[in-house]
């Protein structure tokens, strides 16, 4: 098994390995602060952007002018105008960016953190017993997330999860939201209303990932187990002659 790539990486497999010792769930992040984090990490390399735009223009002003002699007020205002429409040019640049549409060249991660911030996106426009149970699904995504990066895109698990994770959930999703609102209540020959499917619908979701979750842990649990029971055997009477 790869070792973790990355902090948080090695902190969600730390907490996993936790909560069963433990006997409890850890709290996971919520969607909204993995959300915002990227934002905010979106929002640092522009602001980078920006400044690396601006130093790069007094770089060149300062060159100029030892160059070629002093630019002058002049050149000092077109130095100003250059400055402005560089906080323009960043500041009208679309700040969230739309949700990429799947493909079957996305890596695993990607594919998770897609439906992370679609999840988070339309969380919004459905009804209370949907959006929690779309909290209960974002739940998971960290450690699928991790575990997932670990796999061949072509492995027969990580196909699974990229299909229910990057085509099944967000098209469920995406019909739900082009039913008329005053069509949804009516029922189906299961005699279910069409915000009833859709709850039931992610409880099916929802139980699919945490079966994947579980099979992808499979190894590390039986790993864990197996040492354990060797640490036990070992050391149960003491230290070893």
């Amino acid at each position: 098994m790869a070792h973790p790539r990355s902090v948080d990486e090695a902190i969600a497999r730390f907490d996993e390995y936790s909560s069963r010792l433990d006997g409890h769930v850890p709290a996971p992040r919520t969607a909204a602060a993995r959300y915002y984090g990227r934002t905010a990490r979106s929002v640092g390399r522009r602001v980078g952007a920006m400044a690396g735009a601006i130093m790069g223009l007094i770089g060149a002003t300062i060159g100029f002018g030892l160059a070629f002699g002093p630019i002058g007020l002049g050149g000092l205002f077109i130095v100003a105008v250059a400055i402005i429409f560089i906080l323009i040019f960043f500041a009208a640049w679309p700040q969230e960016k739309a949700v990429l549409p799947y493909s079957a060249k996305m890596p695993n991660r990607q594919v998770v953190t897609r439906l992370d911030d679609f999840l988070h996106r339309r969380r919004p426009a459905l009804p209370a017993p949907a959006a929690r149970k779309l909290d209960a699904i974002g739940a998971q995504l960290p450690l699928l997330e991790s575990r997932l990066a670990e796999l061949d895109p072509l492995d027969p698990l990580a196909q699974d999860a990229r299909r229910l994770m990057g085509k099944h959930l967000p098209d469920l999703i995406d019909r739900y939201e082009r039913v008329p609102a005053q069509y949804r209540g009516e029922r189906d020959g299961e005699g279910l209303t069409v915000d009833e499917r859709l709850a039931a619908s992610l409880d099916a979701a929802n139980a699919a990932l945490a079966d994947i979750g579980a099979r992808l842990a499979k190894d590390d649990v039986d790993a864990f187990q197996t040492h354990g029971r060797f640490i036990e055997s070992r050391y149960k009477d003491g230290a070893p002659e």
